[in-house]
């Protein structure tokens, strides 16, 4: 089957690169992001693994077919999405809200799941910073993101030079800020975020790790220190909550070290 032909509104938009193959990636993207944060990661694996990166509901080209909701029901619309291309077992890498999405999916379908990479992922614990990501989802000209965008990211790390205009013209387009502010009602609740049950997490079978910067203003690092023992986590120095952004080459060797 040519996954590229599939044209079904039960499945959400993707972008896929490399060769179909039986267990392929799966790129799941945060909160305000798109497909395209991957792209990057995805071309460089290419040669190597089959991958598919979706936009999430209320995002990207997922806008206008599918209403906003949680983690929970982004989770339901990936699973959905995977029978529609009939992908039985694959591996899954979320950052963020995606991250949380990824958790769920593997903890609900666990003989579904090859691997689990999670980067900077939502949910292992209440705090996070509600009132920049309120603040990211409306933004709508490009020098009020580039302020917003620099939180994400670590102080040394020089961001992607029209990563802010590209950002700004996505919330730019009619419903898209709407959408996205509706969302943040259902993710957040007050100041805070709901909470996996990460015991459930480390009595999974695949092999899962866990990728996080010391310099995340998004999702605190000590939300990964006391993790269940089979859950590996890797810390980095000097950068932020984009990881896969910031240090894309140690990101691919881990996700490589965990889907083969």
């Amino acid at each position: 089957m040519n996954i590229d032909s599939i044209q079904d509104v039960t499945c959400l938009p993707f972008t896929a690169f490399g060769p179909e193959s039986a267990e392929p990636i799966i790129f799941i993207h945060g909160f305000g992001g798109d497909a395209s944060t991957w792209r990057n990661i995805q071309v460089q694996l290419e040669n190597k693994r089959s991958t598919i990166a979706f936009d999430l509901p209320a995002h990207g080209r997922a806008l206008a077919d599918f209403e906003p909701c949680n983690a929970v029901g982004s989770a339901k619309a990936v699973v959905k999405s995977l029978d529609a291309l009939k992908l039985d077992r694959v591996h899954l890498v979320g950052h963020s809200m995606g991250g949380a999405i990824a958790a769920l999916i593997a903890m609900r379908s666990p003989e579904r799941i090859a691997s689990l990479t999670l980067l900077a992922p939502g949910g292992f614990g209440p705090e996070i910073n509600a009132k920049l990501l309120r603040r990211y989802a409306v933004g709508q000209t490009e020098a009020e993101q580039q302020v917003l965008l620099e939180q994400f990211v670590g102080l040394e790390f020089e961001l992607p030079r029209k990563l802010a205009d590209y950002v700004a013209t996505q919330r730019s387009t009619p419903g898209a800020a709407e959408a996205l502010k509706a969302v943040s009602g259902l993710i957040l609740e007050g100041e805070s975020q709901g909470v996996l049950p990460t015991d459930k997490l480390g009595e999974l079978p695949m092999p899962i790790k866990v990728v996080w910067g010391t310099q995340d203003k998004i999702l605190p690092t000590r939300q990964c220190h006391k993790l269940p023992g089979p859950i590996a986590c890797h810390v980095f120095d000097r950068v932020g909550h984009m990881v896969h952004l910031e240090i894309p080459q140690e990101v691919i060797r881990l996700i490589l070290e965990n889907t083969r």
